[in-house]
């Protein structure tokens, strides 16, 4: 129909008249009616053209980031075209709310965690507490092995003598050690006055002799009695105290173990009505965990204290026999038997100079 209209119109005749205006002829107003339903025709068409171009771009699925968005019929200018890129969808909105909600409940989880460890903390310290001090009132009951505990305070007064025996040994050593210094130094100065004086030559020699073979005899006990020093020590600060801390490990689950028994005790002698029970089971196994804890480690210590007496015979038996011979040998002046206590023993001596930088560590 539009293309019949079309050629009636461009098959009409416009008249002139003589002045060049055009004349008005009956067919005028149909011309202009053809031209009119022509324009909207066109603009349907733009209409359903641009439906079907958009239908096919959302099929298709193109990059919403190249593509724009007519606004306006089919043909329109430039200026209703709005680029897609500023035009954010709700699944935009959706993923970055849910990946804030995901971090906001994982640092939720993570401060209940801490606040639970900070209150399970602060329940027991104050059961400990309380246990302690009803313990050193007379008020409260506490488990005690009797021949465990003999062990216990046998070990500590052992510690305190070694300890004794350590510093006693250890001054021994430096007072030693300066005297075989001052024999060192007096032994030169003998061997330089028999040089500078002829009528006394031989009496400075010989004992300028004698004080260098008790400075050597010296350095050989030295040699000894620090071995003996570092065996003493290491039974002392090491093993000794190694056993002591898990003994202070085993006192802290004894007192842990009354105090939440002492808790259990106190809610079975209250009323039986449902939360109470609920709370009385809760302690029940609470304080049976306590109770594993505190015998494992009396376990423990029973086992620790055992190996420790046999260590401590076996090293002071080797130890005493060395110190022993070590001082006979010396102050008997038998420097044979002075030198094969040491290679008894397996004690090296260092050179003397030993511990003195090298004059390339002193650059």
């Amino acid at each position: 129909m539009a293309d019949g209209i079309m050629s009636k119109a461009a098959t009409m005749e416009i008249p002139i008249n003589s002045n060049g205006n055009t004349g008005t002829l009956p067919e005028d107003d149909g011309l202009e009616q053809a031209a009119k339903l022509q324009w909207r025709l066109d603009e349907k068409v733009g209409s359903c053209r641009g439906a079907r171009d958009l239908q096919q771009v959302m099929v298709s699925g193109p990059n919403l980031n190249e593509t724009s968005i007519v606004s306006g019929g089919y043909g329109g200018t430039a200026e209703g075209i709005i680029p897609t890129g500023s035009i954010k969808g709700p699944s935009m909105h959706h993923s970055s709310s849910s990946s804030s909600m995901t971090a906001e409940d994982g640092g939720r989880g993570v401060a209940v965690e801490k606040l639970e460890t900070v209150k399970k903390w602060g329940l027991n310290t104050y059961k400990c507490t309380k246990q302690m001090i009803s313990e050193r009132f007379g008020r409260g009951s506490r488990t005690v092995d009797l021949e465990l505990e003999a062990q216990i305070e046998l070990l500590r007064d052992t510690k305190r003598k070694y300890e004794n025996v350590l510093r006693l040994s250890r001054a021994l050593t430096n007072h030693f050690y300066n005297m075989v210094q001052t024999q060192h130094a007096l032994g030169d100065t003998f061997a330089d006055l028999s040089q500078k004086s002829p009528e006394l030559r031989d009496e400075f020699g010989y004992n300028a002799e004698t004080q260098k073979l008790l400075c050597k005899n010296g350095e050989t006990l030295l040699g000894a009695i620090n071995f003996f020093v570092s065996s003493i020590n290491t039974l002392v600060n090491k093993t000794m105290e190694d056993t002591l801390m898990t003994i202070k490990m085993y006192e802290n689950a004894r007192l842990e173990y009354d105090a939440y028994r002492s808790d259990l005790e106190e809610l079975s002698l209250g009323p039986r009505d449902a939360a109470a029970v609920a709370r009385i089971d809760a302690a029940q196994q609470h304080c049976q965990v306590q109770k594993d804890k505190y015998e494992r480690l009396r376990s423990d210590v029973t086992i620790k204290l055992k190996f420790l007496e046999e260590n401590k015979v076996k090293v002071m038996h080797k130890q005493l026999l060395l110190f022993h011979n070590a001082i006979s040998a010396y102050f008997a002046g038998n420097q044979e038997q002075l030198e094969q206590t040491l290679k008894q023993f397996s004690i090296k001596l260092k050179p003397p100079g030993a511990d003195k930088p090298s004059w390339l560590e002193e650059q």
